[in-house]
């Protein structure tokens, strides 16, 4: 599209005359009948529209006074030299479209090269930043039809839901980046904490795992789920946590207190380890291993010099453990690994079940005996006297079930159950940092009803819901716009640099 410079408004007199109408309409009569909410949606309207013109008219002006530059060359040297004026293109912003008109300097074989776009740092795409950062802040707040609305309340402009989950998975892609070399925030904690976890996402077929995928295709029948098959439809986003604690050490007997205490007892427990510094990533389509790696990167950056105390939070999971330990002897930092004790409280209530009737409430006097034990670091003890009251009562294989159960879970975790030593220093012992991630950053947004993601739409969102909750964005969207610079302008001009 081409547009004659020399035509175009530089003296604002459409953005002048539409002001002037507002001010009129406001000394009328007409506006006087008004009540107060409905001259805000009146202004509302009329004022975007104002300042749509003001947009408009302020390129109309940066085009007119635009410079012919003396040489212009791509990376490989050629220089195009042919000029055209008034090549024009459209741009949507939030307070509505605009149109831009710039010279063109023109190549044999090449595409255009225009400066002023590079100046202003246009997207590469009609919609502005305004609108992809409107994008990436509402569809990760909510659905993508809730995104669209608010984008439309805001602005006046309607968009579909794939151009909206296109607009936020471009405004996540220097995340990743961002996270390499961003300011680490000042923190007093004198423990680092790293935790690991996973939930499960409904995805497309196609964006299933290949193991889940042969899973879900293997169903019997053909119009239901036969017994013991699962539908085989979630993909799982791991989740990493990297915090720092201001330790509060503890006892047993501030942890577990049914066991120890009288009916109204309401002596005050000890206060727990405070969490400062959090910082969370997830993503759907990396491995375990690979957003181990990007936390213990995070540590890294923190502590270069391992002048802290490095601890890893876990629910029990043998590859997160092992891929821990790896990080801990390639690093050279001994990194004690606990397991969350709300897991293992889980596993002595299943086995309480097979020693009490259901509702029993002597089962909680049972359950607070046996924690206070794993607790107080015996946890081998605790698994051998579950095993042997199941023997005594001649329970049936089927009956003590879970109470084996738990005793070998307790048995082969024992190294990873130190409570004594942790709750002496002053550690947290459960995984509440990383389970309260996992149900922000993926249950609260990504497990809504009906919902099935793609791989790259998921990612985004994911990697856009951490960065929020980081506390990152604005300082991520400053970066994220000198990044789009150099890669959609920069990158396209010799050296790298705008031609003077």
């Amino acid at each position: 599209m081409h547009t004659t410079t020399g035509t175009l408004d530089t003296e604002f007199t459409a953005s002048r005359q539409h002001f002037n109408s507002m001010v009129d309409f406001l000394a009328g009569d007409t506006c006087a009948a008004l009540q107060h909410g409905q001259l805000e949606e009146h202004l509302t309207e009329v004022g975007r529209e104002l300042i749509r013109l003001l947009q408009q008219d302020h390129a109309n002006l940066r085009a007119v006074r635009e410079q012919r530059r003396d040489e212009v060359a791509e990376p490989d040297g050629t220089i195009h030299t042919r000029v055209e004026h008034g090549h024009a293109r459209t741009l949507a912003t939030v307070f509505g479209p605009i149109t831009v008109a710039r010279i063109a300097y023109r190549a044999p074989w090449s595409t255009n090269l225009y400066p002023a776009d590079a100046a202003w740092n246009l997207p590469a795409e009609k919609y502005s930043f305004g609108l992809r950062k409107l994008a990436a802040i509402e569809s990760g707040r909510g659905s993508y039809e809730q995104a669209t609305a608010a984008i439309t309340r805001a602005t006046g402009l309607r968009l579909g839901n794939r151009q909206v989950s296109e607009l936020a998975g471009r405004a996540a892609t220097d995340i990743d980046d961002f996270y390499q070399t961003r300011d680490l925030p000042e923190v007093a904690g004198d423990i680092l904490a790293l935790s690991f976890d996973g939930k499960g996402i409904v995805v497309r077929p196609d964006a299933l795992r290949a193991g889940t995928a042969k899973a879900a295709t293997s169903a019997k029948l053909t119009t239901r789920l036969s017994k013991g098959e699962k539908r085989n439809r979630k993909r799982m986003a791991e989740v990493g946590a990297l915090y720092e604690v201001i330790p509060a050490p503890r006892t047993p007997a501030d942890i577990i207190t049914e066991a120890t205490t009288t009916p109204g007892d309401t002596t005050a427990r000890a206060a727990g380890p405070r969490t400062v510094g959090k910082w969370l990533t997830a993503s759907v389509t990396d491995t375990t291993a690979q957003v181990i790696t990007a936390v213990f990167d995070q540590a890294q950056r923190r502590d270069p010099d391992h002048a802290r105390t490095w601890i890893a939070l876990v629910d029990g999971n043998n590859h997160q453990i092992d891929k821990i330990k790896a990080h801990s002897r390639r690093l050279h930092v001994p990194i004690p690994i606990i397991i969350d004790f709300i897991h293992v409280l889980e596993y002595v209530w299943k086995a309480a079940w097979c020693f009490h009737p259901e509702g029993d409430p002597h089962a909680e006097t049972w359950v607070a005996e046996k924690a206070l034990g794993n607790l107080s670091g015996n946890a081998g003890l605790v698994a051998a006297a579950i095993r042997r009251t199941a023997t005594r009562r001649g329970l049936t294989h089927e009956q003590r079930r879970n109470a084996d159960t738990a005793a070998d879970y307790l048995h082969n975790k024992k190294r990873y159950l130190d409570y004594p030593a942790a709750l002496a220093a002053g550690w947290p012992i459960a995984t509440g940092v990383i389970e309260g991630a996992c149900r922000h950053l993926v249950k609260d947004r990504m497990d809504v009803t009906g919902a099935r993601w793609g791989l790259d739409g998921a990612e985004a969102i994911l990697k856009l819901r951490a960065l929020t909750s980081n506390g990152d964005f604005d300082a991520y969207w400053t970066f994220h716009m000198r990044q789009e610079q150099l890669r959609v302008h920069n990158s396209r001009y010799w050296n790298h640099e705008l031609p003077t």
